[in-house]
């Protein structure tokens, strides 16, 4: 009688795909033990562990892991991202008062103090230059006598990488013996002129500059007597705070 054939041993353990799921699960375990460890951050050694995990996964900088990875860097996390941003908001106003403190200096060396003021405010810092320094009366073309102080202010904000607004303010008085319609023209002209200045004479790139000119609309002070009057006819140049200050 003939023998029967013995069917043949099938192959022992789990199949293949499971060593590599499991593989899979334990990397993800593995990373997800790291976020709880890192629950009190130190952004810097973070910033270390993700680059590292991109690369061990083969994420490119800038995709999706990249882009998750930065907002929990820069807030998710509570006191080490707070701590970072208030260190960066204090670095940013010591900056700007070393600017403020060079400009005016330079007033200070034109002997210019009583034509020229300077401010710190929230949308940044505020060079306030009255009609008196920088144009005559009715007209949009800056006087000699202002060259030197605005080549000294212009070389200085040169250095920066901040947004440089030009605005240009007049009283509320009808104008009189001038080739401008009304005050809103004066002033878009003469934000415009010291904006082309910077430009061409300091080398500061049209893409930092921005020229407004608002006319009657925005007065330092009531428009109520001549010396107010003059108080509102200005250009003031803001160097704008939302651009770090180098």
């Amino acid at each position: 009688m003939a023998r029967k054939k013995k069917a043949p041993a099938s192959n022992p353990g789990a199949p293949l795909w499971l060593a590599t799921y499991g593989d899979m699960v334990t990397l993800v375990l593995c990373f997800f033990v790291l976020l709880y460890a890192f629950s009190t951050l130190d952004v810097a050694k973070f910033t270390a562990m993700a680059e590292s995990m991109q690369m061990a996964f083969s994420i490119m900088p800038g995709g999706p892991a990249a882009s998750s990875t930065q907002s929990m860097v820069d807030g998710s996390f509570g006191e080490g991202a707070g701590d970072a941003a208030r260190r960066t908001q204090s670095d940013q106003t010591n900056n700007a008062n070393k600017v403020l403190a060079l400009v005016q200096e330079a007033i200070k060396q034109e002997d210019l103090g009583d034509d020229i003021r300077v401010s710190l405010e929230e949308r940044g810092i505020v060079i306030s230059f009255s009609e008196q320094i920088l144009f005559a009366e009715g007209s949009a073309r800056i006087r000699p006598v202002s060259l030197r102080v605005l080549y000294k202010i212009g070389m200085i904000i040169n250095s920066l990488s901040n947004q440089i607004e030009l605005e240009g303010h007049t009283d509320s008085a009808v104008l009189q013996n001038s080739i401008y319609v009304d005050n809103w023209g004066l002033s878009a002209a003469r934000a415009a002129a010291v904006v082309s200045y910077l430009n061409r004479e300091i080398g500061i790139s049209e893409k930092r500059l921005r020229a407004v000119g608002l006319g009657p609309a925005r007065p330092d002070v009531p428009n109520n007597s001549e010396g107010n009057m003059a108080l509102n006819r200005r250009v003031d140049m803001v160097i704008l705070s939302q651009h770090s200050i180098k």
